[in-house]
């Protein structure tokens, strides 16, 4: 492949960078920018494709090159504490600093769905089953959207405590409502992985759909009935984040060591 696309992306990258194009406004189309290079459209969509994997802009039909609004790179710790807080109720690990402000994009959504496949997995359900979903995305204040966060909640959780699909679910939210019904103490096991994002997640986080993203899957089991009954997802752009995890040492790494 001609390295050609290199030195144009390199260029556009450095145009960019020097605010050029700002973001939220689009680069020219791809009339224009085969005209300015002299090159084909094909040395063009290469050039588009590294910039838009570099999360630098997003390529969106009908729309245009469109220059992505970048957040800050956040680092992510996943302790394995949950905290609670009297006014807000369990507190998970997050990329949330303590008393830091964040905002809800949009408006949260709550409707019964076909649970997805990753969803009903973890869930114990088959795919396509009808179940409760809570949808939010959310970011730090002033940010572009950082997170896209659904909650689906067993069938029988809804029926054990109705305000689960309500929009206000009352003091501690929808785990504090579980919990009441008869499910608590509710205990937590998380999964992540990386994988790439559906079109509807890379709309919602107004990325680009070359980009790959964090998955943290998070699974409530019941204790009357030793199942999961509600799981969260929270996908994360991969270029928002990175995860930390301290290590410990164990008694047989301990320091100083042992003369012998």
């Amino acid at each position: 492949m001609s390295a050609k696309y290199r030195e144009i992306a390199e260029d556009l990258r450095r145009r960019i960078n020097a605010g050029e194009w700002v973001p939220g406004t689009t680069l020219p189309g791809y009339t224009g920018l085969t005209a300015e290079y002299e090159v084909g459209r094909g040395v063009i969509g290469d050039a588009l494709a590294e910039l838009e994997a570099e999360g630098l802009i997003s390529v969106v039909k009908r729309r245009g090159i469109i220059v992505r609004e970048r957040g800050s790179r956040r680092r992510v710790q996943r302790g394995a504490v949950v905290v609670r807080d009297p006014a807000r109720g369990y507190v998970m690990p997050a990329a949330a600093a303590p008393d830091e402000p964040w905002q809800v994009h949009g408006r949260p959504r709550r409707e019964v769905l076909p649970i997805t496949e990753r969803a009903a997995e973890l869930l114990g359900l088959g795919p396509g089953t009808p179940v409760l979903r809570r949808r939010r995305v959310t970011s730090p204040t002033g940010e572009p959207p950082f997170q896209l966060v659904d909650t689906w909640i067993h069938p029988r959780g809804v029926t054990d405590a109705p305000q689960v699909g309500e929009r206000d679910t009352g003091p501690g939210g929808y785990l504090d409502r579980l919990e009441d019904a008869g499910h608590g103490p509710i205990s937590w096991i998380e999964y992540t992985r990386v994988r790439m994002p559906l079109p509807e997640e890379a709309r919602h986080l107004e990325m680009p759909t070359a980009m790959p993203i964090f998955e943290i899957a998070r699974v409530g089991t019941s204790a009357r009935t030793e199942m999961p009954i509600e799981v969260t997802i929270c996908v994360i752009p991969g270029d928002r984040a990175e995860m930390v995890s301290p290590l410990r040492r164990a008694r047989s790494a301990q320091w100083p060591r042992d003369a012998t």
